[in-house]
């Protein structure tokens, strides 16, 4: 019989260490396998494209074109509702007002809304910036969590317990909830933050009401900044932000995450709390925070981070997996879609770059831009032939929220408030169109094997 050493806690004990080795073991799968079945890892085929499983009218992703089942580079676009989202950005900052509201409505409802329409929409967001009563209190500041994106997604499923009508699924109630969501995710991001803050940092807990008349990028700021301050820049950029993340495409981990929960038939909540877990990831929307770990440490190893040599030799160890967290990754650089650029990098470093300015940190800027420029010299090296790789829209957004003075704990929850719009429609599409449970299959690989009494196992 085995003796548990650890009585208070058994996971201390060896006996815990070789049951771990032993769910490895008995848990791998020779890769030589995948290509015998040619099974679809990732839902990705050979030559890296997605596996089409679906359709949507919601968000389109282009960075290629196929001829004659090849794969031809194309300069990155995306749009919304089947509009270019730089045809947006330019048309709003042309207009100098903020967007996200109506990138918000356009995804929703599938069309831009006139004047009326969205100032009526936007009323409706402000009217509904607001918690249940006790809410904040009892299922935010009294339960804090030391991540802020699993508070976020105990949150919206905790909401559920306030909703009169929650399981009901039909488009005008999902639209209902959705709406709700958008309006909340900024309080219930902020709330969740300061209750971090305060419990597991000992920092003061300081709460600021949101303000109806400003939009969701300038509530957010002074909502989180404890002098309530902020220039008209930064909330632009930060709205700029808000709008290039809202949405992109359905193949995306944690909108897929939405269709595949939603097609079980369940609730709002449970769908969009899927899809937060699901961002919360470092390979989805934790990357920004990887980005700018991985520059603090070429600051801490590099002596002149303003010199190309010395910038290049540090990106050749990080890819050599001999520098940062030795996985080989370039962090911010490639996509899984975009093949010669991504237009959100395109309009959020412009940004960017006059943000800098007024930060002064222009020099840091030149290191990002550096980055962008000489990972492709390392590859092209390593493999001895030219190497084509775009900056993604996480190599700056991280930046960006770091001269915002953002805290990076909020870094991937932004993401998620930018998102949930996008999330939203696509539940909403799923709902309409969907109509079948998604189920993919896997194939056994097991060995079969005969039942051994207990008494006869060794």
């Amino acid at each position: 019989m085995v003796s548990l050493t650890y009585r208070n806690n058994p996971f201390e004990d060896p006996f815990f260490h070789e049951l771990s080795i032993l769910a490895e073991k008995n848990n791998y799968i020779d890769p030589e396998l995948h290509t015998q079945y040619n099974t679809k890892r990732g839902l990705r085929n050979s030559d890296g494209t997605g596996v089409l499983i679906g359709l949507t009218e919601i968000g389109e992703v282009h960075g290629y074109i196929k001829e004659n089942d090849k794969k031809i580079p194309q300069e990155g676009k995306l749009l919304y509702r089947g509009i270019d989202v730089k045809e947006i950005v330019e048309g709003i900052q042309k207009e100098g007002r903020f967007g996200f509201e109506e990138v918000c409505y356009l995804l929703l409802f599938g069309s831009l809304p006139n004047e009326d329409q969205l100032s009526t929409f936007k009323e409706m967001l402000c009217t509904l910036r607001h918690l249940p009563n006790g809410f904040r209190e009892t299922m935010i500041l009294k339960a804090p969590s030391k991540n802020v994106m699993n508070k976020l997604a105990r949150t919206v499923l905790t909401s559920y317990s306030y909703d009169d009508n929650p399981d009901d699924t039909s488009v005008k109630n999902v639209l209902r909830q959705s709406i709700e969501l958008i309006a909340r995710f900024p309080l219930m991001i902020a709330y969740g933050y300061q209750a971090k803050i305060h419990y597991y940092d000992n920092q003061s807990l300081v709460i600021h009401l949101p303000k109806d008349e400003l939009s969701t990028s300038e509530c957010f700021l002074h909502m989180i900044r404890p002098n309530h301050d902020y220039s008209e820049l930064e909330a632009q950029t930060l709205d700029l932000s808000l709008i290039l993340h809202a949405e992109h495409g359905g193949g995306n981990n944690s909108a897929f995450t939405t269709h595949v929960v939603s097609s079980a038939d369940t609730d709002t909540y449970s769908a969009i709390s899927a899809a937060i877990g699901s961002l919360k990831g470092n390979k989805h929307g934790g990357a920004n925070i990887k980005v700018v770990e991985m520059i603090d440490d070429l600051k801490a190893n590099v002596k002149d981070w303003t010199d190309e040599k010395q910038v290049e030799e540090y990106l050749t160890k990080v890819n050599m997996k001999e520098a940062y967290d030795r996985t080989g990754l370039i962090y911010g650089m490639g996509h899984a879609v975009y093949t010669l650029s991504d237009p959100r990098t395109v309009l959020l470093k412009e940004k960017a770059e006059k943000l800098a300015k007024e930060k002064n940190m222009s020099d840091e800027f030149h290191l990002y831009s550096l980055v962008e420029k000489l990972t492709p010299v390392v590859l092209s090296k390593k493999y001895d032939q030219e190497v084509i790789i775009p900056a993604n829209v996480d190599l700056y957004s991280g930046f960006v929220y770091q001269m915002l003075n953002i805290p990076r704990d909020l870094y991937t929850p932004i993401f998620a408030m930018a998102r949930i719009p996008g999330w939203c429609a696509h539940r909403v599409e799923e709902i309409v169109s969907g109509g079948k449970i998604i189920r993919p299959a896997y194939k056994s690989v097991q060995t079969s094997s005969e039942y051994i009494p207990l008494y006869s196992r060794s």
